[in-house]
């Protein structure tokens, strides 16, 4: 599907509400450690700015609990303050998300005036894709907008129930959603090749169908993470007590012999850091994958591994990356991660990192800078991958007569 661009409309003067995704890291004392999704979301933005719109700005935070809805640690206030900071301009905080006072804010907007609503999970309505939430929702603005990638894989209210509010020339996508939907279609449909898909993280199951679509896609495929050992036990190594799924070893043996028939080379790691429980503060060991003892669980790959995995990318032209290699969160671990980022980050080819904690491992390994594009959305660029169309795009696409 073809999505509608915000250039596509008439939004001068109108009041206009942006899906954003705000949904982005903070510290213990509530400060931000990372704004890329603010930063991504200026773009779409200013150009509402200087077409003297009122704007109305809209998020999710995290998952709010039922009956803990307005806790302190959930707000946006955060987020009004760093928007305040980047645009140099006044940001209007609302109290709530869509309560009297917040409609008639809304409904009071003078131009270049921007509103940010309340964490939009404050109200059940949100994640229940409820119709009256939405219309309260629409009731603020003439003009919808899709901006936030990294939500529009979720069935929910300001995704997918808001927008049939909106008669087609008032709804479109935002710059960064066009950005993300149209890299993701082209990179799938015409890569140059070699084209090496990198797929890692814990388990084989959130991302057994993006496997098996790009199985049928790519030139070469490298597992690592967790998700490597359900591939490594179906092959009949012994994994100890590593994470494995037992009812995927079938779909695992699946994957393999499909490639074998595809002539796409399959990399899985050849050794381990393995260690006897998952702790940084117990002994490991570095040992080849025929000697994994039973009691002890593989939380890394080697450096055997690293050195294979980078041979198999020095011809890429195009990578994708989605998922790291290790419990990278604990420095002893990190380090197969953060190898493949540099890698990655080094290798001539297009590279794609997904969102979420792939994005995560490179920007902790300074490798940001260096990559061609980093996605806003783990969930949503996975679900692309696998060839479904995402509400939230759906909801912002030109129907085909």
């Amino acid at each position: 599907m073809e999505l509608y661009s915000i250039k596509e409309l008439d939004i001068d003067n109108k009041r206009v509400f942006i899906r954003c995704d705000f949904n982005v890291p903070k510290d213990e004392f509530g400060n931000i450690t990372d704004d890329r999704r603010i930063r991504a979301a200026l773009p779409t933005i200013r150009y509402c700015m200087d077409r003297d719109c009122k704007i109305i700005l809209a998020s999710h935070f995290g998952r709010p609990k039922a009956g803990a809805w307005n806790e302190e640690k959930d707000s946006l206030k955060p987020v009004a303050k760093r928007l305040h900071s980047l645009l140099k301009k006044d940001i209007i905080m609302a109290e709530n998300v869509v309560g009297d006072d917040t409609i008639a804010l809304a409904q009071g907007l003078e131009e270049g005036d921007i509103l940010l609503l309340e964490n939009l999970r404050y109200n059940p309505g949100e994640t229940g894709n409820d119709s009256e939430f939405a219309s309260r929702l629409a009731s603020m603005a003439d003009i919808y907008i899709n901006d936030a990638f990294g939500a529009s894989h979720r069935k929910h209210g300001s995704i997918y129930a808001l927008p049939a509010y909106f008669k087609e020339g008032e709804k479109a996508a935002g710059f960064l959603m066009q950005k993300e939907v149209n890299f993701f279609d082209k990179m799938i449909k015409k890569p140059s090749r070699p084209f090496v898909a990198v797929v890692g993280g814990s388990k084989v199951s959130g991302k057994l169908q993006a496997l098996e679509n790009l199985i049928e896609k790519v030139d070469k495929v490298i597992i690592g993470g967790g998700m490597a050992f359900t591939f490594l036990k179906a092959q009949g190594y012994e994994v100890g007590t590593s994470l494995v799924e037992d009812d995927l070893l079938e779909a695992a043996t699946r994957i393999m012999v499909r490639a074998r028939e595809l002539d796409v080379k399959f990399y899985l790691p050849v050794d381990l850091v393995v260690a006897p429980e998952f702790s940084d503060e117990v002994p490991v060991k570095f040992l080849p994958i025929q000697e994994v003892p039973k009691e002890w669980m593989g939380l890394d790959v080697g450096p055997a591994t690293n050195r294979l995995f980078r041979e198999a990318l020095n011809d890429a032209q195009t990578i994708l990356w989605n998922g790291p290699m290790g419990v990278y969160e604990m420095d002893i671990y990190s380090k197969g991660s953060f190898m493949m980022s540099h890698y990655i980050a080094e290798s001539h080819a297009t590279t794609i990192v997904g969102g979420g904690d792939t994005a995560d491992v490179a920007q902790r390994a300074g490798d940001v800078d260096e990559m061609t594009f980093i996605s806003t959305g783990g969930g949503a660029s996975l679900e692309l991958l696998e060839g479904k169309l995402l509400p939230g795009v759906e909801a912002v696409s030109k129907k085909i007569s």
